[in-house]
């Protein structure tokens, strides 16, 4: 362990000890924090983080390890790991690898000894906000000076930095025990999955409906995807700003003039709010964590979902054609959306959860249910 410091632009600073990481030395990025109490696997390798700091909530994280399986990418992405303590034991017969080595092994600076719930409250009062963390003796000054010279997220690319470059198949389900993750023989419907940054967990719930998965890069043209001739598109979730994607957004307003039946999560909601016509703001400091109470205004019922994005639809930017589906117990913001006129609905949450909550997994039944209507 080796002393470390996180600073944020607005002059906070923390001292703590850095646990992996070390050839790295400092690293820099958008402050947020996770509510989460399970899952820091899921949050460390979902692409969505890419470019944040994110801090997590609970006293200790570490205690069960990390396994290949509970993966979401390729690869760990966000830009430095904040937590309270480090467990010194990694209990469960699953685990390959304690936390410590797996940040390592990818390369990503992880402090702990920070008081977390200090940083949250400053995080709640004051918003999200860039930050810096340095390994060694670094003066409060000069990191605060460096958390004010890391880029806004606002100005950055990051679609490009996870999105995959190439087309590619997936045809992995969810994990059962003892057989691991199944790949069902059943395939009904060709699903064209316009990849921002998308979690695994999300392309196997859509392959254990039966759905035929073919991802496209970001840059993918519309014209490309409906060459495919695909009976469903989904837009993926993804990091960063959605206003500064003006060609993904160009090529979703194309997209939804054809009958084609599209899906979007997260990001893929935010793009296609632009794309109907509508704008998106940012919250002032997220929505993070798996304990997000949205209500569905068709059914009335209450879901506990699991939420990241830092951005949301403008509710009195949004045209006549589209119609709120949920929204945001917590604070009201827009939850889900759909088209009246054509078969096109988002939601702002992660309805494949990974680890939990599950209570919106219907959402990819819905996403079936369209594409048969259609399909007559």
């Amino acid at each position: 362990m080796k002393k470390a410091i996180l600073a944020l632009e607005d002059g906070h600073f923390f001292y703590g000890y850095a646990f992996s990481g070390f050839d790295k030395k400092e690293t820099g990025g958008e402050v947020i924090f996770n509510t989460s109490m399970t899952g820091y696997q899921e949050i460390l390798t979902d692409p969505s983080y890419k470019g944040q700091i994110v801090v997590m909530t609970p006293s200790e994280v570490g205690n069960y390890g990390t396994n290949p399986d509970d993966i979401e990418s390729e690869k760990v992405h966000v830009n430095g790991f904040v937590i309270k303590d480090l467990s010194s034991i990694s209990s469960n017969w699953r685990s390959t690898k304690n936390l410590q080595q797996y940040l390592n092994e990818n390369n990503v600076i992880g402090i702990y000894g920070i008081d977390t719930r200090a940083l949250v409250r400053i995080i709640r009062n004051y918003g999200v906000m860039k930050g810096y963390i340095g390994i060694g003796e670094i003066s409060p000054e000069e990191a605060v000076k460096k958390a004010r010279s890391v880029p806004d997220i606002s100005e950055l690319d990051l679609v490009s930095k996870v999105s995959h470059k190439s087309v590619y198949k997936w045809d992995e389900g969810t994990w059962k025990w003892p057989h691991g993750y199944i790949k069902p023989s059943e395939k009904r419907f060709k699903i064209a999955v316009l990849d921002f940054g998308v979690k695994r967990n999300i392309l196997r719930l859509m392959v254990d409906r039966g759905m035929d998965i073919t991802c496209f890069p970001h840059s993918a043209a519309a014209e490309e995807i409906i060459d495919f001739k695909p009976d469903g598109i989904f837009l993926s979730n993804g990091p960063g700003d959605p206003s500064i994607l003006h060609y993904q957004i160009n090529q979703i307003k194309r997209l939804i003039t054809t009958d084609i039946p599209v899906f979007g999560i997260c990001l893929g909601h935010q793009l296609l709010s632009w794309a109907v016509g509508g704008k998106t703001y940012k919250l002032e400091f997220g929505h993070h964590g798996g304990n997000h109470p949205v209500k569905n205004l068709k059914t009335g019922k209450v879901e506990i979902t699991a939420q990241n994005h830092n951005y949301a639809t403008d509710p009195d930017s949004l045209p006549s054609h589209v119609e709120v589906t949920h929204i945001n117990l917590n604070d009201d913001t827009i939850e889900g959306i759909r088209l009246t006129d054509r078969p096109v609905f988002s939601i702002q949450y992660h309805p494949e959860a990974s680890p939990g909550p599950h209570d919106s997994h219907y959402i990819f039944d819905e996403f079936l249910k369209l594409i048969e209507e259609v399909k007559g």
